[in-house]
């Protein structure tokens, strides 16, 4: 990720997120309530990694040679370092 490590914030009354990258001691607000986010986590993958992609169900594929779970913007699989098989169309 070029811009930076990503974070997952929240609004404690309404339970709205948000995935930025946020900078450390700048306080975030919610542009409805006005509330400050809290922050509830990083999200993966942490830098420096070469997929812009987070970790979810549906940017993942398995590498073909591993069976190790992989972003699908990537060509070579992370875990084993070889090249994954193409992505079906």
């Amino acid at each position: 990720m070029s811009e930076g490590q990503l974070y997952r914030l929240r609004a404690p009354s309404t339970g709205r997120e948000l995935l930025l990258p946020a900078v450390p001691g700048k306080v975030y607000r919610d542009q409805d309530t006005g509330e400050e986010l809290e922050v509830v986590g990083k999200v993966l993958p942490l830098p420096p990694s070469k997929s812009s992609l987070p970790w979810a169900v549906e940017t993942l594929r398995f590498c073909n040679w591993c069976d190790q779970p992989a972003q699908k913007d990537l060509n070579d699989c992370p875990t084993c370092g070889r090249r994954m098989a193409a992505l079906p169309r």
